[in-house]
Formats: structure tokens, sequence, C-alpha cells
């Protein structure tokens, strides 16, 4: 995007007064979204943006800022603006620059560039038409094909340049039924960083349309959630966004390095019931939040955060790192060259156990049954959360019985870690976008089944009998 030349003068006047690292973060994307309701097309969205970061480190400190003025004039007075933050000698020049190759995973066997639009809307209107024709209540189906393709370079004064090529695309499908008592929504929205084949071949999306339907249908039905303390089964795939907000944002350096996470200072402590294992790994083949590098260049990574029970690792940036005494763990990321990186998930999940889900809903002889969690919110600092199930049931005597409706989970991430004493073996991902510092990123969250021995539910069906 920029030559070796320019760069070089770029990061020499970053470096100008006194800052120890200098970084330039160069991205172009292209991105289109293709929109289907109740069968009919509503029109295509495309748009191309491209732009820079800079960021200086000194020490403890860092400054950054952006443009999408990519010429000479544009990048080096961008660089002379974050060094009048800075006021001391020179500490360090580049001289030279060399392109560092790395190992290219992630690639789409059918890119969605070479796939005709005429395609494209065919799939979506078959799965619009599949979930109308689920049954009568289903009053509105949605179906939207989102693809991003994105060429990132980027130059450091460690005089290292490295590039990635990466295509994103995502399938989503809404579900909007409706009776005389009221609407429900179901929403699937598998994805990858791989081509289209990932919703012919992979994810069989024609059988998820129609799931997705009756699960819309079958909320209707469902009567108001008792609440109280009780054993919770949660389900795997999504349940995992549980894991994801209350115990895995609290693992990110970002906060952990400031000391602002309830798991600070705990590394090689026993935080979790030996049965859970904790991974965060971003070099799963065409995950969603997967990557060859992270976003300053450093290779992605697996990286066990809990190994049974025992809290092994957090996900660190090398920024962060610095005050954590901490090698980078390949977790910076970003949503754009619009902000500056810090330490984030990228495919994050608990790991298999030793029991079945049939063992686990057997077990438990009055409780519910959080066959999928919808959205939530958690305080790092606290771990406290809150999480609405958009899927669950009553068990009663070890069977799942009736369905019920507006399930809240509340609790603390340290203290449901503990309180995680069976882990199935039906470990499953799905994919989402979280929300943090940096951004909005593409991440994969996952679980098998687990039982929470005890938890608060909100709900207002009264007490459970």
């Amino acid at each position: 995007m920029i030559s070796k030349s320019l760069a070089l003068q770029v990061l020499n006047a970053g470096l100008a007064t006194g800052a120890d690292f200098a970084e330039i973060y160069l991205e172009e994307v292209n991105s289109s979204v293709l929109r289907v309701e109740n069968g009919k097309t509503q029109g295509t969205s495309t748009d191309t943006t491209y732009g820079a970061g800079i960021r200086l480190l000194n020490g403890f400190k860092s400054v950054y800022g952006s443009t999408n003025d990519l010429s000479k004039k544009g990048l080096v007075d961008l660089a002379s603006t974050l060094a009048a933050s800075f006021n001391e000698q020179q500490k360090v020049s580049v001289s030279q620059i060399k392109k560092v190759r790395s190992k290219t995973h992630h690639l789409p066997k059918r890119s969605t560039k070479d796939v005709s639009r005429e395609e494209k809307i065919a799939l979506l209107k078959e799965c619009s038409n599949i979930m109308s024709e689920v049954g009568k209540e289903i009053v509105r189906s949605i179906t939207s094909l989102v693809e991003e393709h994105k060429e990132v370079t980027i130059f450091n004064s460690d005089g290292k340049e490295l590039s990635d090529s990466r295509e994103r695309n995502r399938f989503t499908m809404a579900a909007v039924a409706g009776n005389a008592d009221g609407m429900e929504t179901s929403f699937s929205g598998p994805g990858a960083q791989a081509g289209f084949e990932y919703f012919t071949d992979v994810v069989k999306v024609r059988k998820l349309a129609k799931e997705t339907a009756e699960k819309a249908i079958k909320t209707l039905k469902a009567v108001d959630c008792p609440s109280g303390k009780m054993p919770v089964v949660i389900g795997n795939g999504f349940g995992g966004v549980i894991f994801h907000e209350s115990c895995g944002h609290p693992l990110e350096a970002t906060s952990v390095s400031k000391g602002f996470s309830i798991f600070a200072g705990k590394k090689g402590e026993q935080i979790a019931n030996p049965v859970v294992t904790a991974i965060d790994d971003g070099t799963i083949e065409n995950g969603w939040g997967s990557g060859n590098i992270d976003d300053e260049g450093t290779p992605c990574q697996k990286n066990v955060l809990i190994k049974d029970g025992i809290l092994t690792s957090y996900m660190v940036d090398p920024f962060n790192g610095r005050r954590m005494d901490a090698k980078s763990t390949g977790s910076s990321r970003r949503e754009s060259y619009r902000y500056e990186p810090t330490s984030r998930m990228t495919n994050t999940y608990i790991d298999s156990g030793k029991s079945t889900p049939e063992e686990i809903i057997a077990s438990v002889k009055l409780g519910l049954y959080a066959k999928s969690l919808g959205g939530g919110s958690v305080n790092p600092a606290t771990g406290d959360f809150n999480f609405a199930a958009d899927e669950a049931y009553i068990i009663r005597d070890g069977k799942i019985a009736e369905q019920v409706k507006g399930a809240t989970l509340i609790g603390n991430g340290s203290d449901i870690l503990k309180h995680i004493d069976m882990v199935a073996n039906d470990l499953e991902r799905a994919q989402g976008m979280c929300g943090s510092v940096s951004g909005s990123i593409p991440v994969d969250v996952g679980q098998p089944t687990i039982r929470v021995n005890e938890i608060t539910v909100g709900g207002n069906g009264g007490e459970l009998k």
C-alpha cells in the first residue's frame, strides 16, 4: 500500500522525540451485504475503505492516530503530530525493513468474489422461503450474506514488514413468529474465515433455516420462567458466550495489566472446578476469529487459559505485556485502522469433558436447561454478569419438560467457574461479534453442554416447583 522507503520516513518521524517503538498499520477492506426479506431481494450494499493507523510507544505510554490520507505528507504529518506527545532524545531509529513471511491458512476454497450475485441471492431466497413455509406463525423471514475481504500490511520499528489477506463471510437468518399473545424472534448466524463453500458443504443452511423458524414458533408457546437459585444446564455452542463475557474479558491483558480484572495476579491458582479447561485458539483452521497473524504481526497461537481449573495464561498484547513482564500471545486485535489494538479473544471455548449431555440432564432433579443463550452484559472489574436464555426448558426428574421464556442467568464470573461441576463431550462453536475498546471484531464462542450446580435465575414465573 506504501513503499518501504516511505514507511522508513514515517517510522523515523514518529521516533524522533523519544518513542521506543513505532508501528504503521495499513488496511484495505472491500465489504458487501446482500439481504432478502420474505423471499424478496432488498438490495445490495457495498463499501470500500482504506487507511492507516500509526502508533508510538514510550515505556507505559501510548499515542495513536489514524488517517485515510496515504500520501507522504499525510503520513509523515500524522507521525510528527503524534511524536509531539514526547519530548526526549531519540532512542531508536530504523535503517532498513525486511519482509517477514507468515504461514498461510484459512484460505477459501471458493471465494465469494468468484460467486455470482444471482447464485448468492438464490440461496438467500431459498432459505427465506424455507423459514416462511414452516408455519403460518412466521410473519417475517430475513436472510443476509455479509462478505468482507481485507488486506493488511504492518511496518514497525523492529524493521519488519508483515502482511495478511483475510476473507470472512457470514450467512444470517432471522425468523419472527407472532400470534395473539405476542412475537418471538430466532436468529442463526454461521460464519467463517472461508469461502461460499462453508454455507453449502460445511453448514447446511437450508436445514438451519428450518430449525431457526421452528425455534421461533416453539417459543411462542413457552410459559414464564420461574426464578430463584437452582442448578442450570447450559447447552453447547453459543452457550459459550457466558464464559466469553464473564470470564474471557477479565482474562484479557487490557484489564489484567491495570489490575482491573478479578483474575489479576491469580496465575497458577485454582480458579475453577477441576473439570474446567478453557482455551483461546486463534489457529483453528477457517475459524471465524482465527488469523495467520494478529493485528500487530505476531503469529496467532493456541493459548490454554485454564487447565484442570488452574489459571495458566492470560491473553496478552505487546503493550500491556510491558506492564505484566509477559510476552505477546498473538492476541492483539482491532476492528479497523481507526482503532488502537489491544488484547482480545479469538476463538474462545471450554474444552470437552467426559460426561454425556444425557448424563448431565439426568443428574438434575429440578432445574433449568438453557439450551441457547442470547445477549448479556458483564463488568470485567467485578465479574458480575446477566445473560438472557433465548431457548430454555424446566428439567424435572432428570428429563426435559416444559419450555419457558424470559429466563435470565445472574451471577459472577469467578463464582460460576467454581460451580461448573459437569462438562460433556459435545463441544461446538458458534460465531458472534465482540465489542470492546478496540472496536467490534469477529469471535467464536463455544463449549460442550455443562452443568452449573447453582446459579440465580431471574424470571416472572414465580418460584420453581
